[in-house]
């Protein structure tokens, strides 16, 4: 993963390849390249760990190319390298290929294609270019049918851009729920991850489906499926004005700010990643913490939900006890206080009036206390004796998205690093963990398609979950009642028939979390008590637990990061159900995205 951008055309490719890339910086990458050639074939390949702008230094501007693919990375197969950077090629110099997603087969791919052949580099990606090559074995092939064969036997999440070198006019593309869109020129044609990488060439720009192959010259292009039929699409405008230009493409700064997420995600790993590739907080955090013998986590609305995650995370990885308390709550009613505790104030803002005004007593009373935020300098920041970071970047939408998410990865990392499992490779899972957010938020046109089917005109709702499910549900209630003004609460699947269940009623959405396979038939059992008291159900689920009448299921991730994942569908099921409602959905009436009163 991150981000890819490709040209052919007649304008020397390499500025145009790097511009388009910085403007994908927002996602997160750890390296980053690019690959150009001429028309007669001859080619360059440059690549750098780091920013693109260590990239820019190993460029050799003066090469007369005119085609060429760039590529910027994160780590999900293979440390940080060169050897890893993107673009990738096969053995024999003769494909060159960038790629997001992850190839799910690519141990088979290797056992079955490329037994004797020495990879430089440890991606899935090396192993497919090289797949492709070994198809290429057969000269009665055409490139287009090189391809069209390799992308038949590779099985996972990829957008591709192909070079051969020897068919140097032609670029070669390829989708399946990664994103990737054609831009059209009258000279020139370019592929990017997202249309802002490229929007300073063409504001014309073509989608492509899942499934689907590209053929690009710089004056044509042609789309086909993989099984050989061809799509006639039109391209669409895309338009931006002086208004619309902080949040991009979107409509909505919540939808841009929910696809953001896996690039949230990413660079907080980056951000808290030491030299030596590993997890790491300040060294005082790290003592201070060792110290406690109870956190007390206080917060208030999404990052109250946040707080519950990170009690399980403190409680299951550090081992310390760990107690999530109201802001407002415990400033007029606090909890009795023993021994040598921790406090930790979440807020997206850091100006929270209700959780400053619990740091002020915590701070008279001369406990230690730590600041999980995303404003560098903000009040609770400056006060507290310790800082988290979150990284997420500007959030604008009132309903808070990739903040919630990137809270739980800061969480996560604290008690990841306290842990005597060595963190149970936290790197890699939360890789695995972004690479799944970018498969559902592809799905964008599913959820829609639910969140019309259960909550159009509906009055009230209902999200249940049992353990860390439940946490997702409290959170997934505020998100839809905060910005549709449906009534929804979260409950514990469980605490139904001890006298909510009197709600249900015919027609009743109750949306069911189910990613955890110790309770997993417990809240199906709950499903079927109220689905036969009339409830709508949904369930989304986490797949290796699914059955055959769920409607939506999560890929897998690992157990304990679930809630990062089972969120996201909640967050654009609030959007579509708002958008149908005909609100503003970055402006929820009655609300403000920063809390500075009590």
């Amino acid at each position: 993963m991150c981000g890819i951008v490709g040209y052919i055309g007649q304008s020397a490719v390499q500025e145009i390849l790097l511009s388009g890339l910085e403007k994908l910086e927002y996602r997160g990458y750890d390296s980053a390249g690019i690959f150009v050639v001429d028309k007669i074939g001859n080619s360059h390949l440059f690549r750098e760990k780091g920013r693109i702008a260590e990239l820019r230094e190993v460029v050799d501007f003066d090469v007369p190319a005119q085609m060429g693919i760039g590529h910027t990375r994160w780590a999900t197969h293979g440390v940080p390298s060169i050897a890893n950077a993107h673009p990738h090629q096969s053995q024999d110099g003769r494909f060159t290929l960038v790629h997001n997603g992850v190839i799910e087969n690519f141990q088979e791919l290797k056992a079955t294609y490329l037994p004797d052949v020495a990879l430089t580099g440890n991606t899935d990606t090396e192993i497919v270019v090289n797949v492709i090559a070994h198809f290429a074995k057969n000269d009665a092939l055409t490139t287009k049918e090189i391809f069209r064969e390799a992308l038949k036997v590779v099985k996972g999440s990829y957008a591709f851009a192909l070079i051969d070198s020897k068919d140097p006019e032609i670029l070669w593309a390829a989708k399946n729920k990664s994103p990737l869109l054609i831009g059209v020129g009258t000279d020139f044609h370019v592929v990017a991850s997202d249309a802002m990488a490229t929007i300073q060439l063409t504001d014309q720009y073509v989608e492509i489906h899942d499934g689907e192959m590209v053929q690009l010259t710089n004056t044509d292009f042609a789309i086909e499926t993989v099984s050989g039929s061809v799509i006639n699409r039109a391209p669409y405008k895309a338009t931006v004005d002086a208004a619309d230009l902080e949040k991009g493409m979107y409509p909505y700064y919540m939808l841009k700010e929910i696809d953001e997420q896996p690039a949230v995600l990413r660079r907080i790993v980056q951000q808290y990643q030491n030299s030596a590739g590993e997890l790491e907080i300040p060294n005082e955090l790290k003592q201070a913490v060792e110290a406690a013998d109870r956190i007390h986590i206080v917060a208030c609305g999404t990052s109250y939900h946040a707080g519950w995650l990170g009690k399980h995370f403190l409680e299951k990885m550090a081992g310390i006890p760990t107690e999530v308390h109201i802001a407002s709550e415990f400033s007029y009613n606090p909890p009795l206080i023993k021994g040598n505790p921790l406090f930790v104030f979440i807020s997206q803002s850091g100006e929270t009036a209700d959780s400053r005004q619990v740091l002020v007593k915590v701070k008279e009373w001369g406990y230690p206390t730590l600041t999980i935020t995303n404003v560098q300098g903000s009040t609770l920041s400056r006060e507290a004796n310790h800082t988290l970071l979150l990284h997420a970047g500007p959030e604008i939408a009132v309903a808070s998205t990739k903040a919630y998410t990137a809270q739980i990865s800061v969480l996560a990392i604290l008690a990841a690093t306290l842990s005597e499992e060595k963190d149970f490779a936290l790197i890699h899972e939360l890789g695995i963990v972004a690479n799944a957010m970018d498969s559902i938020i592809a799905e964008k046109e599913q959820i829609a398609e639910l969140a019309e089917a259960y909550l159009t005109d509906k009055r009230s709702a209902f999200y249940i979950g049992r353990g860390l499910d439940y946490y997702v549900s409290m959170e997934a209630a505020l998100k839809l009642k905060e910005i549709s003004y449906v009534q929804t609460e979260g409950f514990a699947a469980g605490e139904l028939k001890h006298g909510t269940i009197a709600l249900i009623e015919e027609g009743t959405p109750v949306i069911a979390l189910i990613t955890q396979a110790e309770n997993a038939s417990h809240t199906r059992g709950n499903i079927e008590e109220v689905r036969s008291r009339g409830a709508h159900t949904c369930v989304c689920v986490m797949e290796g637990l699914q059955q055959e009448s769920d409607q939506l299921v999560l890929p897998a991730v690992h157990p304990m990061l679930t809630p990062l994942l089972a969120v996201v569908p909640t967050q654009l099921l609030a959007y579509y159900a708002t958008l149908q409602r005909g609100f503003d959905v970055d402006k929820p009436r009655n609300l403000a995205k920063s809390v500075t009163v009590e």
